[in-house]
Parts: C-alpha cells; structure tokens; sequence
C-alpha cells in the first residue's frame, strides 16, 4: 500500500492508545461489539510502532502518557497516513491542549469522563468522514485516468439517473440539449459525454453564446476569410472549423441572436459552413451540443427562439438538478472542493465542522455547485487551522446559520431567547463588552448584570 493511501477493507480499523488498563478495557470491548477491528496498546511509543507497520482508519489516544504523549502520536499518525482520522481523549483538559490537538489535525478533542455513547458517535463521525475522503480520491483517481469522464461528483438519485443517461446517450452521435439552471454544472456534463463518446480523440470546444455580439459571434463560429473586415490579415478558423471531428458545446444557446440561429440551422443541415466574408463551402464533421437555463421550448413557442432548431438541438434532453435538489451530495463535493482548493493553495485545510456543515445542509444555494466552490474557496483562504470553522463562511451564511438553528428549536423561554440574543451581539462586537451594550441599548453595569445571571463569560 502506497503511504497516504487509504485501506481497502470493509471492517474500520481502529488503534486504541490508552495507558490506563480499565479505560483502555472498556474501549476496546465496546468498540468491538460495534464491529470494528481493535488493536489496543498501553502506551504512545507502541502505538508509533504499530502506525509504522500499517495503517489504521482511526486512532484514539489519551494525551497525557510517559514517554510519547498524544499529540506525538497525533502528530506522527499525521505524517505516516494523512488520511488517518484522530480523536483525542484526556483527563487533563486545557483550551491551550484542546487548540493544539485541533490545529494539529485532530478530528475530535474528548475531556474524560465522557459517556461511551458519546465517543461510539465520534467515532462513527470520524469514520463517515474517512469514507468521503477515500470516495474523493477514487473519483479523483477515475478523473486522472486516460479515457475516463471528467469527475462528476454526487450519488443522490437525481444524479446517479444523470450518469446512467450519459452513458447511454454519449455513443449515440445524437444531438443532446442540456438543461439546468446556471452554475450547475452543464458543461461538465457536456466534456462527460465527448469524452464517453466516439469523438473522445478529438477536441472539445465550448462557446458561450450570450457573450457576444452577433458579428463577434458569427466570427468565432464560423471564422473569416482574409480582408473579410478592416483588420482580417489573414483566414481565421471558427471554433466550429476547429473542432473537426469532434465535440461543440453552444452554451446559452438560448441568448443566440435570431439570425445566428438561421446560420447554425444550416450547419446542422448541411454539414457545412461559409466563413465571413467567404463564399465557399467548408465541409465540417462534428458533434453539436447545446445547454440553456432558459425554458427553450417555452421561448420557441414565444418567437423567442427558431422552433426548427429547437427541434433539431432537442434530440434527447438531460436535466441537470440543482444542487438544492440533491442535497445529500453537499457533504462530499464540499470535501471534494476542500481538499483540490487546499491542495491548490498550499495549504493543509482537511476538515468542515460538523456545524458549518449544518450551515451548508440548510441553505438553499441559489448559485448551485459553483456557489459551493466559491464558498469553499473563501474557507480555505480564511482558514488558519486545519478545519473550516463557521466564521469563514460569508457574512450572510453566518446569520442565516443561526436563524436556522433557531427556528429548528423547540420554543424557548424569554430568558433563553435573550441569553442567546446577547452572546450573538457579543460575538458581532467581537467581545468588546461596551460596544456590546450600546448595541443592546443598555448602559455596561446592566450589561454585566445580565452576563453574571445567564453564565456568560
């Protein structure tokens, strides 16, 4: 097995370091009953050895053990299999121990005593999220592969129809529109069918047709003829040319000005073009695919768009869903995203918490994947420690987050209300008490009042 590589095996392989036998007793036995492979070791310079022989999909260590401590053995799990997760357990707990672990990786920081509910949960967790990993990376190992589709990322019903329906139009040769509203993920859609396709060898070309003028457009479709206009020095090859053999994406097709349609009507009809500015035929062979946010049927009705070329882009149709639609996917394109854009900026950013990822379940991403993508890149950027907390998340998802949180609870008392109203202004003024209380509109004294009788600190 290659370092870093995740195991392949059914069971969770879980190494337990826990100098205490009682304590180290119970973990094992409980864990074991929960199905998982145990190996159980005393002390932090056995569970090095052990993690220099083989890799393990968990680790839980107590922190405090003589010679190696915990976050040693976090440390050294780290370097050895970076996708190990770690959970760490102590009896010593400080909030400079707690930030260690975390910054150092850990996926949970447990103060003893805890409830062995609690830590079956943990660990459940941290395991769900080494199986998200190790799916990114085969989906990212499919996507290197020569020949394979470009990564489409999802297993939500509406995505696994999608793939199923690519598979099975992508050798038909047929004209495919593409639907879905922006940000979806059209083309990428659009590259797995090439790519599935006959054409795969040849090029793929992709046009956006509301970001040109008609003339600019006709220019770029179908190329121009030396002296076609002031400027042209020479034959220029369109994007239609130029893609012989292969596969155009027309994407917006809806935004295609009323005579440009006339002139593709007649590409796909003939098979053959007429540069600007030219007279002879150039015979082209190649693939057309168009995508549109726009109802194109409803527009062709409308006059909007030419219903002879609706009908002839319109062989077979796919839906690309919004991501609201699939929201189960959200967990893993959000590591998906995490893990290329740290790898990207250099950075080593290898976890969401559990509740900004609550955050993310609960909107409504109006943007759709690509909304997702940005989202994730402001995290990363932001991001100091290895984990993506909610306050590098825009402005807007923060509130929204706690407006959810809220309304998803039973009916509080006005005493809770207002103890929850208060730390949220204090986490706006960033702590500063005095600001704090001109905010709420009460003098400092009242404010400390208010602070010692709800606990807040």
């Amino acid at each position: 097995m290659l370092k870093g590589e995740p195991a392949r095996m059914g069971t969770a392989r879980i190494l337990v370091v826990e100098d205490e036998p009682i304590a180290r007793g119970n973990l094992e036995h409980v864990l074991r009953r929960e199905g998982y492979d145990i190996v159980a070791v005393a002390n932090g310079e056995l569970a090095i050895r052990e993690l220099e022989r083989g890799e393990f999909d968990l680790v839980l260590t107590d922190l405090r053990m003589q010679p190696v401590g915990g976050l040693e053995v976090l440390q050294r799990a780290r370097e050895l299999h970076p996708h190990t997760e770690v959970i760490v357990i102590t009896g010593f707990a400080t909030v400079s121990s707690a930030v260690e672990a975390m910054q150092s990786g850990a996926f949970y920081y447990v103060p003893k005593p805890y409830k062995i509910d609690e830590v079956r949960i943990l660990v459940r967790q941290a395991l769900e999220k080494r199986s998200l990993r190790r799916e990114v990376i085969e989906l990212r190992r499919k996507l290197q592969g020569r020949g394979e589709a470009p990564l489409i990322i999802g297993g939500s019903p509406a995505m696994e129809a999608l793939k199923r329906a690519i598979q099975q139009v992508a050798p038909a040769d047929c004209g495919v529109l593409i639907l879905g509203e922006t940000g979806t993920g059209k083309e990428l859609v659009a590259r797995a069918i090439h790519q599935l396709s006959g054409r795969a060898d040849k090029r793929f070309l992709a046009v956006n047709c509301g970001a040109f003028s008609e003339d600019l457009l006709a220019n770029e479709l179908f190329g121009h003829e030396r002296e076609a206009f002031t400027g042209a020095r020479g034959v220029k090859k369109g994007l239609l040319e130029a893609a012989q053999g292969g596969t155009v994406l027309l994407d917006e097709i809806g935004d295609m000005p009323l005579p440009m349609q006339v002139k593709l009507l007649r590409v796909l009809q003939e098979r053959n073009l007429i540069r600007v500015g030219g007279t002879d035929e150039v015979p082209v062979d190649l693939r057309i695919l168009a995508a549109t946010n726009k109802d194109l049927k409803h527009e062709a009705e409308q006059g909007a768009f030419r219903r002879d070329l609706y009908y002839r882009l319109n062989v077979i149709s796919l839906h690309v869903p919004r991501l609201a639609d699939r929201k189960e996917d959200i967990p893993i394109l959000s590591l998906h995203f995490l893990s290329r854009i740290s790898q990207a900026q250099g950075k080593r950013v290898e976890a969401i918490s559990d509740e900004v990822m609550d955050v993310l379940m609960s909107y409504e991403f109006p943007g759709n994947v690509r909304e997702l993508e940005n989202i994730m890149e402001r995290a990363v950027t932001l991001a100091t420690g290895s984990t993506v907390e909610v306050h590098h998340l825009p402005q807007d998802l923060q509130e929204g987050g706690r407006l959810a949180r809220r309304s998803g609870r039973d009916f509080m008392t006005l005493e809770q209300n207002e103890r929850e109203y208060i730390t949220w202004v204090l986490e706006q003024a960033g702590d500063n008490k005095t600001r704090a209380a001109e905010i709420l509109g009460i003098d400092r004294v009242s404010l400390w009042r208010k602070l010692k009788r709800f606990g807040i600190r």
